[in-house]
């Protein structure tokens, strides 16, 4: 005789017997499966998003810094040079703007190419991971290309007489300094070089620099560089919020 059936001899008059109970069988459901399906197919797909999403901000930094090129050139056929402090006070007296024209930020550059009239703000826009803030299209005094609203580094003192290979507008620089951010671009960084030319050479890892060739960077100075000697570099960046 069983246990459960001896027990049951046991009771008195009117008691009920105990119910046997055993922990149910886990079960999966069509939405577990479905649910854990998504999960899996997100972790091994999102990589390949952030891949391109980086490859989409980097295009659209290189369009974008083409385009400032464009902007420059125009600009120093009526002022004779590009952007610079000297040149902040001759568009102010030919464009009579009411803009906010002085200072050493690639802001104060780029919106002496705005008082000039030359392009909208969203072409002076580049993803920066310093930088929060994209630009609203408001260009009028106190707003125009704010701080925030661009990620480029820019280097002034230069015409379309510089050595070809110079670079004039970079992203994305870590601001004061001469290295670069690795992430936005999948470890490439963008440079407008003073030929109109755009590239996006590899940042090496172990110190954000660009390499040149001949264990020079990009902003090595000397003889066998398109610096040259005793060259000091007037690097502009741009301002943060």
């Amino acid at each position: 005789m069983s246990e459960v059936e001896e027990s049951e001899l046991d009771l008195d008059p009117g008691e009920e017997a105990p119910v046997s109970r055993e922990a149910p069988a886990f079960r999966w459901t069509v939405s577990m499966v479905g649910a854990v399906i998504l999960l899996i197919g997100g972790l091994v797909l999102w990589p390949m998003i952030l891949r391109q999403r980086k490859a989409v901000d980097r295009t659209r930094a290189i369009g974008n810094c083409k385009q400032i090129g464009l902007a420059l050139l125009e600009f120093e056929q009526e002022f004779g040079a590009f952007p610079n402090e000297k040149t902040a006070e001759l568009v102010r007296r030919s464009t009579k703007t009411p803009l906010d024209l002085p200072g050493r930020s690639t802001n104060a550059a780029f919106r002496q190419l705005v008082a000039f009239g030359i392009g909208a703000e969203a072409i002076y826009y580049c993803v920066h991971p310093e930088m929060d803030k994209k630009p609203d299209g408001d260009i009028s005094p106190g707003k125009a290309i704010e701080a925030g609203e661009t990620g480029y580094s820019y280097i002034a003192g230069f015409d379309t007489k510089a050595k070809p290979g110079i670079p004039l507008v970079l992203a994305p620089m870590r601001i004061g300094t001469e290295a670069f951010w690795e992430e936005p671009y999948g470890g490439k960084a963008v440079l407008l070089r003073a030929d109109n030319s755009v590239e996006a050479p590899l940042i090496r890892r172990s110190d954000g620099k660009v390499p040149v060739g001949s264990g020079k960077t990009v902003f090595d100075t000397g003889a066998d560089t398109v610096w040259g000697e005793g060259f000091d570099v007037d690097m502009w960046h741009p301002e943060r919020r």
